[in-house]
């Protein structure tokens, strides 16, 4: 029986593509070319499956000019770059990659707190610069991490990493906005406080950002949000970019309304608002918050394993539209 075609969008480990050859006849991009939309489109054309990244678009005028498209397997947790609505009207089934990246973006999540909190890269680019020529007792003074307030916008799988880290780690008051609230045993092991979304982004010292992206959630922190802030707060964003309104909030962090904020997601990415360079208060870091070998190999695993559960076995891991499936 002649096998399916799938397109891999862009560069992946070379095992991961040589599982998928066991399987199906593979276009691949190792070459990691830029491809344009209209590239895109003619890839696809004549695919069963894509194993996609997080940055291809998965929309209606791609899916109706891709009729032999069944499965769109994202190597990410994160699909907003799926309409799924649109994916299941046409039955083709969207998947993802949760839990396998769950404790590392924790982990990343934690070190975004604790890097705009002591001012590391500020302090490293003026240590690099040569200007470092003597101690003061006032010298990058930051903020404590342990014993203050951990607040956390988004309380799914990562947002309970990072609630555990903060209040078993380092004795943090933890507090959480969701738009459903946790279990009482799952906010007994996160130590965890249910409040409104006013009272967290009042109370909280350092607010992590860990909610999806959705056309509801767009610019959720905007200019007024901030300004609910504490002067010395510190914001936290590796959710999805577009959550926050970049322009504001560099101009919140040039006038000092807050004390710092650490970005690994950006509105346009891999573009990012120019203002954010211009600040000192800020760390910056290109959407590497699951980046560590065994991780992106579990990630990259999945999909495959995604694509050849449908296509093969008729049993994907972790479908996003079941429905597609009955």
């Amino acid at each position: 029986m002649a096998k399916h075609k799938i397109l891999v969008a862009r560069a992946v480990f070379p095992e991961i593509i040589a599982l998928l050859e066991q399987h199906f006849e593979v276009e691949h991009n190792q070459a990691d070319e830029p491809w344009s939309r209209d590239q895109l489109m003619q890839k696809i054309r004549d695919k069963a499956g894509a194993f996609t990244t997080g940055g291809e678009r998965i929309d209606a005028p791609l899916l109706d000019s891709a009729s032999q498209l069944k499965i769109c397997a994202n190597m990410a947790v994160g699909y907003n770059n799926f309409d799924v609505p649109a994916m299941t009207q046409r039955r083709v089934l969207a998947t993802n990659t949760p839990d396998v990246l769950t404790e590392t973006t924790a982990d990343f999540g934690f070190a975004l707190v604790m890097s705009i909190a002591r001012r590391m890269a500020e302090s490293e680019h003026y240590l690099r610069a040569g200007k470092w020529d003597r101690w003061r007792y006032d010298m990058f003074a930051g903020s404590d991490v342990h014993g203050s307030t951990l607040g956390i916008l988004g309380m799914g799988r990562i947002g309970q990493g990072i609630a555990r880290r903060g209040a078993h780690g380092f004795g943090m008051n933890v507090i959480y906005h969701n738009r459903s609230r946790l279990t009482p045993e799952l906010e007994a092991q996160c130590k965890a406080r249910y409040v409104g979304k006013q009272e967290l982004l009042q109370t909280a010292d350092h607010l992590v950002l860990v909610l999806p992206y959705s056309a509801e959630s767009h610019h959720t922190i905007g200019a007024a949000e901030l300004a609910l802030m504490k002067p010395t707060a510190n914001l936290i964003n590796l959710a999805r970019g577009g959550i926050v309104d970049d322009a504001a909030l560099a101009q919140a962090l040039r006038d000092r309304r807050i004390a710092g904020a650490a970005l690994d997601v950006y509105e346009g990415e891999p573009k990012l608002n120019p203002a954010l360079l211009t600040v000192p208060n800020v760390v910056l870091t290109p959407h590497i918050a699951s980046a560590t070998v065994p991780t992106r190999m579990a990630m990259a695993k999945l999909a495959a394993d995604n694509l050849i559960g449908f296509l093969v076995h008729g049993k994907p891991l972790t479908p996003l539209n079941p429905e597609v499936l009955v």
